[in-house]
This record gives C-alpha cells, sequence and structure tokens, in this order.
C-alpha cells in the first residue's frame, strides 16, 4: 500500500534509468572503467554546509542539506604510512568492503594491530581508517554524489540504516534520506562536523522498482572506485 500524503521529496522524486539511455550515450559510458563521481566532503572546522561540484569547479554550490536515495554504500577501511599531505597517494593497505586488506600488512582487517584502537598517532584512534561510502542519487540526477562517511559519523550511519530504515522492512535504497551536519567537539575542544541522517519517507513501490535497477547497474561502476588520499580525505578530527 502507498502511503497518502507523501512528503513533496517523495512524491516528486524522479530517476533517470540508465537502461532508457540511448545506446549511443551507453556505450560512451562503457568506455570508462571508472567513473569520475562528484565528491561531497565533511568540511572542516565544524562547518555545517557541504560543498558540491557544479558545473564551475571554481564555484561549488553550497548546501545545508543532502537529500537524495542512497543507490550504493560500502565500508572501506585504509592504511597510509605517512600523514595526508595533498595528492592522490594509493594507501598502503586497504579493503573495499572492511573485511580483508590488501597490501602491506594485509590480511584480516578484524585481527590486524594496525585496526586496533590506540594504534593512531599519539596512540589515539586507529592507524588504519575506517570509513564509510555512501552514493546519494539527487531527483532529477544522472549520477550519484559520492560522500565518504569518516569514522567520527559511522554510528549515526549504523543507527540510522538499522533502526529506522531496515527495521522497518526497507532498504537504503528504497527510502529517501536527507544528511545534514552537527557540530561537536573532540576531548581537545577542536570542533568537527558530525553527519546527521533523517529519513524522509519510503518510495513508491513503482519508484522503488527503479531504483533497484538503477541501483544493480551502477554499482558495476560505484564498486571500482579506487581508494586513493583525496578521495577519502574527510576533514575529520578524532573524538578521542
Amino acid at each position: 500500500m502507498i502511503a497518502k500524503n507523501l512528503p513533496a521529496q517523495v512524491s516528486e522524486f524522479s530517476v533517470k534509468l540508465i537502461g532508457n539511455l540511448s545506446a549511443d550515450i551507453q556505450e560512451e559510458i562503457a568506455q570508462f572503467s571508472e567513473v569520475p563521481f562528484d565528491r561531497v566532503k565533511i568540511p572542516a572546522g565544524g562547518g555545517l554546509a557541504f560543498e558540491i561540484p557544479g558545473d564551475d569547479p571554481e564555484n561549488p554550490d553550497v548546501a545545508k542539506e543532502l537529500i537524495g536515495v542512497i543507490v550504493d554504500h560500502h565500508l572501506i577501511n585504509a592504511f597510509w604510512q605517512d600523514k595526508y599531505s595533498g595528492g592522490n597517494t594509493p594507501p598502503e593497505c586497504s579493503s573495499m568492503e572492511g573485511r580483508v586488506g590488501t597490501g602491506t600488512p594485509g590480511g584480516s582487517c578484524k585481527l590486524c594491530p594496525l585496526n586496533q584502537f590506540g594504534s593512531g598517532e599519539g596512540g589515539l584512534g586507529k592507524a588504519c581508517q575506517n570509513k564509510h561510502r555512501i552514493y546519494v542519487l539527487r531527483s532529477g540526477e544522472f549520477l550519484p554524489l559520492l560522500l565518504t562517511v569518516p569514522a567520527t559519523s559511522l554510528k549515526n550511519l549504523g543507527d540510522y540504516a538499522l533502526k529506522r530504515v531496515l527495521a522497518k522492512g526497507h532498504s537504503l535504497n528504497q527510502v529517501i534520506t536527507k544528511i545534514t551536519l552537527k557540530r561537536d567537539k573532540n576531548q581537545g575542544g577542536i570542533e568537527y562536523s558530525c553527519a546527521q541522517f533523517t529519513l524522509v519517507g519510503a518510495l513508491p513501490e513503482e519508484k522503488a522498482q527503479d531504483i533497484c535497477r538503477y541501483s544493480q547497474v551502477i554499482k558495476v561502476k560505484t564498486r571500482r572506485v579506487g581508494i586513493t588520499a583525496d578521495i577519502e580525505e574527510t576533514n575529520e578530527e578524532t573524538p578521542y
């Protein structure tokens, strides 16, 4: 049964199905092994607005919220020997699902000493960075935005997904999610931005089916996005 009086973001949400594109456009997309998804980063210093890439690279759009459907999401773990100083440096060891690392030291993420609390700089946090990639498709757009959720926001994402979405019989790609930012401080008094997730509403059955088909196709591309320092840098401040 489709609920009545749906929020505007739900009733007006539109999906540009990849399968409905012309053969020429599909052929062009197929030529790229990795799609350059626009990336939205958590701002530094407790900022409360996202910068969203637009047509002009020098003037990104600014928004206090992201509203759309999470069409794909997955854990990532990454270990860099040296602190990030710019560039697209690949990690010494990484995992695209947060379970088994590839590289040095590699192996089980759960058992790895670099993935234990206290292994980070100064004995704080973890040497290995645990984050979660989410791909947010906004209404009427063709490609989703890539947002890397840092460790400080993982609990909020997990609580939202498990308690507000999955517990109600939905998957994340069947609902519209609103993402906002809240200012917080670590024990050293340094402010950082923490992502907040709110359920806007479940998609009507027909649109949910469209999104399901879209998700199946786009995952072929999202899971090929490599892990590099410039993509995963999130201006995060450890809360410990």
